[in-house]
This record gives C-alpha cells, sequence and structure tokens, in this order.
C-alpha cells in the first residue's frame, strides 16, 4: 500500500500471481468458507493487487457491484485481465485515504494486507466509514510472527547466512489479539477472529525456486546474489524441504482472519 517500503512494491502481476496469487486463493477460499457472506452486496476490495482474491468474490459471492483500489498500476493492469474483473471497477488509491463516499459499501475485505498498510488503525477506520450500518469489515493475513508465511523456512534461511530479509512495516498488525483489538477500535461489533490453515504442493525444487524469484522482497534479493552465496542458500532451503525437494511436496501456511459490523440498522 501507499507509503510501504520499496522492497514490497508489486509491479509483476504474472510473477506476483505465481508467488502469492495462488496462496491468495488458497487462503481466500477458506475465509470465504468462514466468512459466509450473502448474494448481492456491493463488495470493496481494499489492497486487490493483481485480483486473486477479487476475482473470488466476483465467482463466489455473486455481488452487486465489486471495487477494489491499489497502488500498483501494474497489478491493476494484470487484475483487469481477468474475464471474471471485466465489469469491476478497479483503480489506484491508498488504504488509508479510500476514494469513497462513506456508506457506500455493504462489504470491505483487506486481503494479504494489512502489515503493509502505513498506519493499520487508518485504514481499518477507512473500511469501517464506507460500509453501511450493519456492512460487513474483514480481513486476513498470514502469520508472520508466528511463521505461518508459506516462504518463512527461506527466509529463516537467508537470515541464518546474514542476509537482511525485508519485513512488512507492521507484521505485528495481524496477530489474532492485534486484529481484534483494530476492529474494536475501530467501533466495530460481533467481532470475530479465525486461524486458517493451506497447503500447496510444488512440483519439485525447480518449481518452488522459479516462484520465490517472482517474489518481490526474497526475489529481488536472490536475482542479484552471486553464485557461491546463491548455491549455499539453495542448498540449505533444499535440505529443510520435504524429501529434499527432489520431487513433489506440500507446504503449509498460516492466516489469521477477522471480521465485524458496522454498528446500525442496515440501510438497504
Amino acid at each position: 500500500m501507499s507509503g510501504s517500503q520499496p522492497a514490497f512494491e508489486f509491479n509483476d502481476g504474472a510473477a506476483y500471481e505465481r508467488y502469492m496469487g495462488r496462496w491468495s486463493r488458497l487462503a481466500g477460499g477458506a475465509f470465504l468458507d468462514w466468512l459466509r457472506p450473502p448474494a448481492g452486496l456491493r463488495w470493496l476490495d481494499v489492497g486487490c493487487g493483481n485480483g486473486a482474491f477479487t476475482e473470488m468474490i466476483a465467482e463466489r459471492c455473486a455481488p452487486v457491484s465489486l471495487q477494489g483500489i491499489d497502488p500498483s498500476e501494474a497489478q491493476l493492469a494484470f487484475a483487469r485481465t481477468r474475464p471474471a474483473l471485466r465489469s469491476a471497477d478497479l483503480r489506484k488509491g491508498d488504504a488509508m485515504a479510500l476514494p469513497f463516499d462513506g456508506e457506500s459499501f455493504d462489504a470491505a475485505v483487506m486481503p494479504l494486507v494489512i502489515f503493509f498498510v502505513p498506519a493499520p488503525a487508518q485504514g481499518v477506520a477507512e473500511m469501517a466509514r464506507v460500509v453501511a450500518p450493519g456492512g460487513l469489515v474483514c480481513a486476513y493475513s498470514w502469520d508472520l510472527l508466528g511463521r505461518g508465511f508459506p516462504y518463512a523456512l527461506l527466509e529463516q534461511e537467508l537470515k541464518a547466512l546474514g542476509h537482511e530479509v525485508p519485513t512488512p512495516p507492521h507484521p505485528e498488525a495481524a496477530e489474532i489479539a492485534s486484529l481484534r483489538d483494530l476492529w474494536t477500535q475501530a467501533g466495530l461489533e460481533g467481532v470475530e477472529t479465525r486461524v486458517l490453515e493451506v497447503q500447496r504442493t510444488f512440483s519439485g525444487f525447480d518449481d518452488y525456486w522459479q516462484t520465490v524469484l517472482g517474489g518481490p522482497g526474497m526475489g529481488r534479493k536472490l536475482a542479484v546474489m552471486g553464485a557461491a552465496a546463491l548455491a549455499t542458500v539453495q542448498d540449505r532451503v533444499r535440505a529443510r524441504l520435504p524429501g529434499g525437494g527432489s520431487g513433489p511436496f506440500t507446504l503449509d501456511g498460516r492466516c489469521h482472519a477477522v471480521k465485524g459490523v458496522r454498528p446500525g440498522r442496515s440501510t438497504r
């Protein structure tokens, strides 16, 4: 989002799709199973990126309208190529200053984004502002501090070798207690949280490695690393992957989810 560290500028929708889009849909599917939103809502996706989760809203939630914002024009361009999003309104925007009037939506969601928002409380307050009374405000984010990030293993090995690993500005915002506090402080009611566990299978080490090279933080670091240093990282990562990464293997990811309702009777 606006103001995040340069290492996390997401400017390649296709690479991001392989790196995180597939994980986003896995987590997003579990999230929607828990959320169970009714059909016919006016949806806003805050930090829609390349549209991986926005597409799921279109396909699974039968929205009456669907809008998304993101700071990256490149990501938005990729999102607009998704057939399910042809009628969606996807525009450049800032999570801390949503370009919409109050009470414009029935549901606002922030998928895998809250730890990038420079002021998480302001971002949540903005979502609460733009939903109507009775509207839903929700989010899910990787459990970064609990090593629930799908590529935590690679991060750990890079750190063990003395390499700096880019970190979102507010990883603590995704903690269950923090999410509950943020939603409660925004004046939302009926706040609930949930831990979501997902898994993704890679065909082998090459599949995994080409995937992480598309990441906006670690991928850049790996791309400029010397051959010897890179080989050391690869060897250490292989040693920790199931089966040494010699065949198909499955990795886990863990998200924290939250939902709450804006007080008041629905105006629709």
